[in-house]
């Protein structure tokens, strides 16, 4: 061991990969250690867990589902612009309450009605309903928090004066203007050709409380009494002639965290699942030989590592969020394949090893698996911190946690459970029992015993471990004799061919269609009572959308006549946008200009202008709220503009560029700013992120592929699988009805480390096949690694499946994509691959091979790369 390496050697180390060998020597030691003692490596991490698990005492405080914190970019232009509204126009929800005016959405209680059957809702008996219902809502505590202006509650809808007049209703015109705005007050308008209302579907009413003071508390209070108590004072009303939907400002946010109770019900079927499928695929007819109890250690060292992994994160004070739930069903898939790596190495080891030497065996089984292991851990876990560096808070966290995950469950199945490989064998070394550890007698029994405990009624010894070992698993037979041979078929290789053109060409199309940002209402469960308020409010109130305020950011000279006009002419050109109703807008500046013309006042100077602003509020008080005046002047001021259908995430993307857009342009410094743009930033950053993520992940596998794979043409393939893949999930995504929002951002970054996964063993075994024809090396490397692709594919969906009944869009998205990521992934290595690599995989030179040294994955679930070792080479060019 001592001994300088021969001239050979050193040869055969600068044609291959030099970072192989001194890895496998240091697992080999690892191995003889575990072997030797055990009982340490089972306890340990155990301990650690326990230690670490202690961090779940911090969940509450860290449990964060701020829907605006985590699905939003840190750093949005819209906070910002939120900060600035804040200081320069306060809020006085006691005396001055302007809903329009609000820097944020308000605390509320809003409700729709809408007319049963095909009638107006403001006829007679909808509307004494209405009323009867609004009665109801402002009870003595509301009316004692509600939000006031000229010292009387906001009106919850511009029209209940008129409907509690009684009579005939006065002429309507919608959507009105001023104060007498209706657009958002009334929905499912029918107007005669002067735009007099015929007739209408639907009435919104919103009751405003106070937020400003002591009465936050208080106010949500009452809200959260709201949601608990209205269902039941609506049944007790007995509502014939109205259809009632409700919502507060505390419903998006109430709902969203009760998402992740939901799905906690889904934990206990995903691990009687997984361990079911890992009991049925470890299982031998022999009571002795039997490995159940691998199985089931092999998933409890999953949930080890989920234990600790998160209670590390919760003591170094990372948020739990919602999207964190997802990744205990993703670990457990993984940690479930590397267990089957570890379970196969070592039952062929007693092939290669002395097998009644334990050290020797398993320091040949760490030899093999712990590097394959290492190899598809690491390129999952540099996925998951590259994915990290996003913008969105809610990505960032379930990267941190299962990047974490995956590192302790490579830890954990090197040492926990390879100690329980040495304890197990230790059993079957001493013929007992796996049940009851009580040690099998062989003699002459009864047939049923000797069924029972040998797996046959002959009560001859059982068979040498080798030749089960040895034995061919029917499946690798199947991709030998019959899948293998079939697929590279000439008919069959072009059908191929051309399914894999409609394969792209569909992803192509697909991305080309995909819908940007997530919609608030998916972050609530599908029988919530907000879907249906959200449902009303797209159908009768999708026409008018937010009323956006335009300020003026700076200090600039009102009284200057040119830049009053420039002021004009910015605000017609944010009025040109298609999506601004020019009829709609509000600017205080256009009106001080009338009655400056029409009482003749010159604002031509900056004393006059300021002097004559107690005309303007005179006539309309408001005004004063939108003029931040100083004693140097007016340092900021704002108008409104009314935007119309913006009913799509595409119409909200648009919006907010063109809007920011002409402001830029604009001579006066202007912003534009509405609550809803909050949510609106994430069209800015997503998919910059998204391909930021993508691009630096794919990148970093490549090098982690050609630092650790002696093949280019190999790397070549991995990296058009990357390609393909991802084009593939994100192009379907669009006909699954999937939107690339921060949820799906976290599955592309996950599909780059799958698609590592998927066909770099596949691609490596062909180009080191020692084969003459392209054809026959496909189909080796279909016979050696088929059935470990299908094993590996079925055992990570059967970890997400369970999330496909989720009644959140937030899991079922997570089961959708992953669903995607293994079925293209899989497709790729079965199919595509070996198809293209008979096409090209010839151009370069195969590997010169005398002896491998690779693992035989007849029973791994995730394929692992196989890699190559030159020892016994010739000749070294």
């Amino acid at each position: 061991m001592g001994q300088p390496r021969s001239a050979r050697e050193r040869c055969s180390c600068s044609n291959t990969n030099c970072v192989e060998r001194p890895l496998t020597r240091l697992f080999e030691a690892l191995g003889r250690v575990v072997a030797a003692h055990p009982w340490p490596f089972v306890l340990l991490p155990l301990l650690l867990s326990a230690g670490l698990g202690a961090g779940f005492f911090f969940l509450p405080d860290l449990q964060t589902n701020d829907i605006e914190g985590q699905f939003t970019p840190t750093g949005g232009p819209a906070k910002a612009e939120r900060d600035f509204v804040r200081r320069h126009f306060p809020t006085d929800d006691s005396e001055r309450f302007s809903a329009e005016r609000l820097p944020t959405e308000g605390a509320y209680a809003a409700l729709i009605a809408v007319a049963a059957g095909d009638v107006s809702v403001l006829d007679v008996p909808a509307r004494s309903e209405v009323l009867r219902m609004d009665a109801e809502v402002r009870d003595s505590d509301y009316r004692r928090l509600c939000a006031r202006s000229g010292g009387a509650c906001v009106s919850a809808n511009p029209l209940l004066p008129m409907l509690a007049d009684g009579g005939d209703l006065p002429e309507l015109r919608f959507p009105g203007s001023g104060d007498a705005f209706l657009g958002t007050a009334l929905g499912g308008v029918r107007t005669d050709g002067g735009g007099r209302v015929e007739r209408a579907r639907a009435l919104k009413l919103m009751y405003y409380l106070r937020e400003d003071g002591g009465e936050a508390g208080e106010s949500r209070a009452w809200l959260e009494a709201f949601v608990r108590d209205f269902p039941d004072k609506l049944r007790t009303l007995n509502l014939t002639a109205v259809e009632v939907t409700y919502f507060t400002s505390l419903s998006r946010q109430e709902e969203f965290e009760g998402n992740t109770k939901s799905v906690i019900p889904l934990f206990s079927i995903t691990y009687f699942l997984t361990i079911t499928f890992s009991v049925v695929s470890c299982l031998r007819l022999s009571c002795v030989r039997n490995n159940i109890w691998l199985a089931c250690c092999g998933v409890l060292s999953s949930g080890l590592a989920v234990l600790s992994s998160f209670g590390l994160m919760l003591y170094c004070g990372v948020p739990f969020v919602a999207t964190v739930a997802n990744a205990p069903f993703l670990i457990l898939g993984v940690g479930v394949d590397d267990m089957f790596i570890m379970i196969s190495s070592w039952e062929q080891s007693s092939s290669k090893a002395d097998k009644t030497d334990t050290k020797s065996r398993l320091a040949e089984t760490y030899s093999e698996a712990a590097l394959s292991v290492t190899i598809t851990t690491l390129t999952d876990v540099l996925a998951f911190f590259i994915g990290t560096w996003t913008a969105f808070p809610s990505v960032r966290s379930f990267c941190l946690y299962t990047g974490t995950a995956f590192v302790f469950c490579y830890v954990y199945v090197i040492t926990f459970f390879g100690a329980i490989i040495v304890l197990d064998h230790r059993r079957v070394k001493g013929n007992r029992h796996w049940l009851t550890c009580m040690q099998v007698k062989v003699g002459k029994k009864s047939c049923l015993y000797n069924a029972c405990c040998l797996g046959r009624c002959s009560s001859e010894p059982p068979e040498p471990e080798t030749s089960e070992a040895e034995s061919e698993h029917p499946m690798s037979v199947f991709f030998k004799k019959y899948y293998g041979p079939f697929l590279t078929g000439k008919w069959v290789k072009l059908l191929v061919v051309l399914l894999y053109g409609a394969y792209l060409g569909g992803s192509i199309y697909g991305c080309t269609q995909m819908k940007e940002g997530i919609d608030l209402r998916n972050l609530a469960s599908d029988d919530s009572y907000v879907i249906a308020y959200y449902d009303d409010d797209d159908k009768y109130f999708s026409e008018y959308g937010p009323r956006v305020m335009v300020v003026v950011t700076d200090r600039v000279d009102y009284w200057n006549e040119s830049v009053r006009n420039d002021i004009e002419a910015c605000t017609r050109n944010l009025e040109d946008i298609t999506y601004v109703d020019r009829n709609l807008s509000l600017s205080w500046l256009q009106v001080y200009k009338e009655i400056a013309e029409r009482r003749l006042i010159n604002i031509n100077n900056k004393d006059n202008f300021i002097s004559n602003l107690s005309v303007l509020f005179q006539y309309y008080p408001s005004f004063e709220w939108d003029i931040n005046k100083t004693a140097e002047g007016i340092d900021a001021s704002r108008f409104f503009i009314q935007t119309v259908n913006v009913t799509s995430a595409v119409d909200e993307k648009n919006l907010l560029h063109q809007l920011r857009d002409r402001a830029e342009q604009c001579v006066v410094p202007l912003m534009v700013y509405h609550p809803a743009f909050i949510y609106y930033d994430q069209y800015l950053v997503i998919v910059q992120n998204t391909i930021q993520n993508v691009v630096i992940a794919a990148g970093a596998m490549l090098v982690v592929s050609l630092v650790l794979i002696p093949s280019p043409l190999c790397c070549l393939w991995v990296t058009f699988a990357i390609a393909s893949v991802i084009v593939g999930v994100a192009g379907f995504m669009t006909f699954w009805d999937i939107s690339l929002d921060s949820i799906s951002m976290i599955n592309l970054v996950i599909c780059i480390g799958f698609s590592v996964d998927f066909s770099a063993h596949i691609s490596y075994a062909f180009v080191t096949s020692g084969e003459s024809s392209a054809n026959a090396k496909a189909v080796g490397a279909l016979h050696q690694l088929g059935y470990p692709v299908l094993q590996g594919a079925v055992s990570t969906v059967l970890g997400v499946v369970v999330l496909a009944a989720a009644k959140t869009y937030i899991f079922r998205t997570f089961f959708k994509i992953m669903f995607l990521v293994i079925l293209f992934g899989a497709l790729h290595g079965l199919v595509f691959i070996p198809v293209f690599l008979t096409f090209f995989g010839c151009f370069g030179k195969s590997l010169p091979v005398t002896e491998t040294k690779a693992v035989d994955l007849r029973f791994v679930s995730k394929s692992v790369i196989q890699y190559v070792r030159f020892r016994d080479n010739k000749d070294c060019p």
